[in-house]
């Protein structure tokens, strides 16, 4: 693999922060896989050890990430970008939130960061992307945002719990 030049690699990162601010704005979170992601792209996201998610080629991440994952209750998250980092060999690192709906009484918002560190092909398209957030603060922050009365019933049953359920089965089996 070639280097692409830090212009083209923030251009990249560029295109993939207005794809997604689009997203949270129209709630299609599908739409632009195929402008930025290569065909052959492995997507993976861990969950803190309980759950290992990992789309291999478009049509997966758009079933998996973009798609289901995007689609249980996640209404009104958005998932602004903090910071884009160049380095060698096609390689991008993004600093963005977990932002939930609404706001703390204070005014600042509820949200967790998450990390992805990203690889492009020398078509400056993804070809591997491997996103990182606390699970546990992810949770604290569902409770919080259930507790301000903000909180998807269908997102609470269909991915808040059943996460916790895994997280208390692990720390249950490592006593």
């Amino acid at each position: 693999m070639s280097g692409l030049s830090d212009k083209l690699l923030r251009a990249t990162a560029n295109r993939l922060i207005a794809a997604h601010e689009e997203a949270s704005r129209s709630g299609d979170w599908i739409v632009f896989v195929d402008a930025l992601y290569a065909q052959d792209c492995v997507y993976t996201c861990q969950y803190a050890g309980v759950m290992d998610v990992t789309a291999n080629g478009i049509d997966e991440i758009k079933a998996t990430h973009y798609g289901r994952d995007m689609q249980v209750g996640w209404e009104g998250w958005t998932f602004p970008y903090m910071g884009v980092y160049t380095g060698a060999d096609n390689n991008l690192v993004t600093h963005w939130m977990n932002r939930g709906p609404g706001s703390r009484p204070d005014g600042s918002y509820y949200e967790t960061p998450g990390i992805s560190f990203i690889t492009l092909n020398n078509d400056a398209r993804i070809c591997r992307q491997f996103d990182m957030f606390d699970l546990t603060h992810q949770m604290k922050l569902c409770d919080d945002i259930e507790d301000a009365g903000l909180l998807s019933a269908q997102l609470k049953a269909q991915w808040v719990q059943p996460m916790k359920e895994k997280l208390e089965a692990q720390l249950a089996r490592n006593r």
